[in-house]
């Protein structure tokens, strides 16, 4: 029953109304622990016949650590314009800055049963192509494109963990826009384990 509670993220706001966020699975905890955090929701809307990402900060300090809620159904297409927003926010707050508040997204560890998080404070999202000639693509379809030849998971991560650590800076990493965002965590877990940090990440 705990697990279940932290696939369907339920959140009972100030006004008494319930809402929920079907979080992210994956099966390996990066973070296991923010402490001074401020949670940002990210809900899965439908309109007629368009999904809509509809956004609540009300409770964010912007001197704490962000942690960011995503309904996983959600595309990147229309969650990394509000996440860019939000990066934005705080990256050009003066007042009341904080240099070593970190933002994160949360997720469900699937293996452990337990609430997880992924930091990208320092990730800038770039809407295009990236004009560098070595890239790893993740397709709509969850498919692995390693500068334009396919591949497997296992393949790709078999292939990271022997790409000299010194030229891993050469890689760009991009995404479809259409990709789910619980996919694309999945994704980024899976980088992030072999200690590989992205500091641009291209959505298109």
């Amino acid at each position: 029953m705990k697990y279940f509670s932290l696939v369907f993220l339920f959140i009972l706001f100030s006004c008494g109304n319930k809402e929920d966020i079907l979080l992210s699975k994956s099966n390996v905890t990066i973070v296991s622990n923010v402490v001074d955090h401020s949670p940002i929701y990210i809900f899965f809307r439908t309109k007629e016949k368009d999904t809509l990402a509809e956004v609540n900060r009300k409770n964010s300090i912007i001197s704490t650590n962000w942690i960011l809620n995503i309904d996983k159904r959600l595309p990147l297409r229309l969650v990394i314009p509000e996440v860019m927003k939000l990066q934005d926010k705080k990256r050009n707050e003066v007042a009341h800055k904080n240099e070593l508040a970190q933002n994160y997204y949360s997720y469900a560890d699937s293996i452990h049963k337990n609430l997880a998080f992924l930091p990208f404070t320092k990730v800038y999202y770039v809407k295009e192509k990236p004009k560098s000639s070595f890239i790893v693509f993740f397709s709509k379809k969850n498919e692995i494109f390693v500068d334009g030849f396919p591949g497997s998971h296992e393949e790709l991560k078999s292939f990271l963990n022997s790409f000299p650590k010194e030229k891993l800076g050469i890689i760009r990493f991009g995404f479809a826009k259409e990709l789910s965002f619980g996919t694309y965590i999945q994704n980024k877990v899976l980088i992030q384990s072999l200690k590989i940090e992205t500091k641009e990440e291209f959505i298109y």
